[in-house]
C-alpha cells in the first residue's frame, strides 16, 4: 500500500492544486449536521447552516441557508435587528462582560444588549 502513495507522489504535486481559498466563518455560526462547506466561501456572523447543506457561496449575516446548493430559506431578523447586532458584536467583548451579560445574550434581547455594549 505504502508503494502505491509513492508512485502517486510522482504523478502529481498536491500543492500545485486549484485552491479556492479560505472558508471564513463569522462568530455564533450554527452548523447542522454533515454540512460540506467548499473553499473560498465566507459565512457571516450569527447564520444557520442546515443539516446536509452543501455551501458553495457566501452566506450573509443571520442567514438560515439550506439544500444542495445550499440557499437562502429566510433571514433570522429583520435588517434594521441585523443592523444592531452587527454593531453590538458581543463576541468581541471580554469574557467577563459576555458572562455578566450571558442571559441578554441568550434571551437576545436587542435593546438591552445594545445599552450593556455601551457601558465599559
Amino acid at each position: 500500500m505504502l508503494d502505491f502513495f509513492k508512485k502517486l507522489e510522482n504523478v502529481f504535486n498536491i500543492f500545485d492544486l486549484p485552491v479556492k481559498g479560505d472558508i471564513v466563518v463569522g462568530n455564533d455560526v450554527w452548523f447542522g449536521y454533515d454540512v460540506l462547506v467548499k473553499g473560498g466561501v465566507k459565512i457571516g456572523n450569527g447564520a444557520i447552516i442546515a443539516t446536509r447543506a452543501v455551501v458553495v457561496k457566501d452566506v450573509p449575516p443571520y442567514a438560515i441557508v439550506a439544500g444542495n446548493p445550499a440557499k437562502i430559506v429566510k433571514m433570522r431578523f429583520d435588517d434594521k435587528t441585523i443592523e444592531r447586532l452587527l454593531r453590538i458584536s458581543w463576541w468581541n467583548w471580554d469574557i467577563e462582560k459576555i458572562n455578566r451579560h450571558l442571559s441578554l445574550i441568550c434571551n437576545l434581547d436587542v435593546d438591552r444588549l445594545e445599552a450593556a455594549g455601551l457601558e465599559e
